[in-house]
């Protein structure tokens, strides 16, 4: 179609997001109807997600939210191809539309996530147009669902390349409650703990840490008795580097989080216990 003016491409590239030369396509082959080519350059992208199919889908981010009350949460990966990509601010803005639409459904999965609505649109609709506009495979990687009879911290670190939830046993937390919490969940972005607490660590990872740090010590050159010494002795640091109640808290060097939590449970009149923690960093496995 000849009419098709500069403004009118300029007009749907602000609308859509969608390259110029699409935009210019779609509006030949809708004959000007701008409207038509909107849908035609969301039908696109659909159809074009296929051929991008075999391709990889390493950067993106992450979503952490947390329902007002604190009883539920939810984290998903949502990836692209390119950090381009995933800092551009319609893929910001896609990935907290599907935080919004799993805090507020029962979805589990990708295809349950799809028939959901945000501010009325399906998320199908939100899904069809990011993929228009970016040519792009963007996936939905994973998604987690969380709900307890007590409270829920989220935080998301790095712009979205790291998160945690945070699960305690009590819900009546004070605001300084909340904010301590968040530091808890901060600390555990930041150092990375592999269980809750040291009673929680089986004799099986025991026996195998000592038998690496005995391992070493020989190689060092030590004799075998002095060796089993020295690794008797650097399960504690185990303890201190891997188990989360008995690291040093990183905001305050002088505790560790264990009296943080004890803090909480006192300012809130309860017995507070850590119940679980979920940390998924960018293409990790949990």
């Amino acid at each position: 179609m000849s009419n098709i003016t500069p403004q009118m491409v300029k007009s749907l590239r602000e609308k859509t997001g969608a390259g110029m030369a699409d935009c210019k396509k779609a509006l030949e082959e809708n004959s000007g109807e701008m409207e038509s080519a909107i849908e035609y350059l969301r039908k696109k992208g659909a159809a074009s997600a296929a051929k991008r199919a075999e391709r990889e889908a390493k950067e993106g981010s992450i979503i952490a939210r947390t329902s007002l009350d604190g009883k539920r949460a939810i984290l998903a990966e949502v990836n692209s191809e390119t950090d381009f990509v995933a800092k551009n601010e319609g893929f910001v803005n896609y990935v907290k539309q599907i935080g919004e639409a799993l805090i507020t459904s029962e979805a589990t999965t990708t295809e349950e996530l799809m028939k959901c609505s945000v501010g009325g649109v399906a998320v199908e609709n939100l899904h069809n147009d990011i993929l228009a506009k970016f040519s792009e495979k963007i996936e939905i990687r994973r998604i987690k669902r969380l709900s307890t009879i007590g409270y829920i911290e989220s935080y998301i670190h790095l712009g979205g390349k790291l998160a945690v939830l945070v699960e305690v046993s009590c819900d009546k937390l004070t605001d300084n409650g909340k904010s301590l919490l968040r530091d808890i969940a901060m600390q555990i972005a930041a150092m990375n703990p592999l269980h809750i607490d040291k009673s929680v660590v089986t004799q099986e990872t025991l026996e195998k840490e000592k038998e690496i740090e005995i391992e070493k010590a020989i190689a060092e050159g030590k004799k075998p008795e002095i060796a089993e010494r020295i690794a008797t002795g650097k399960i504690e640091k185990y303890f201190e580097d891997f188990c989360l109640m008995q690291q040093a808290f990183v905001k305050d060097g002088k505790k560790i989080v264990s009296d943080v939590v004890a803090e909480i449970g006192k300012e809130c009149g309860c017995d507070l216990k850590i119940l679980s923690f979920t940390r998924w960093t960018l293409g990790g496995k949990e």
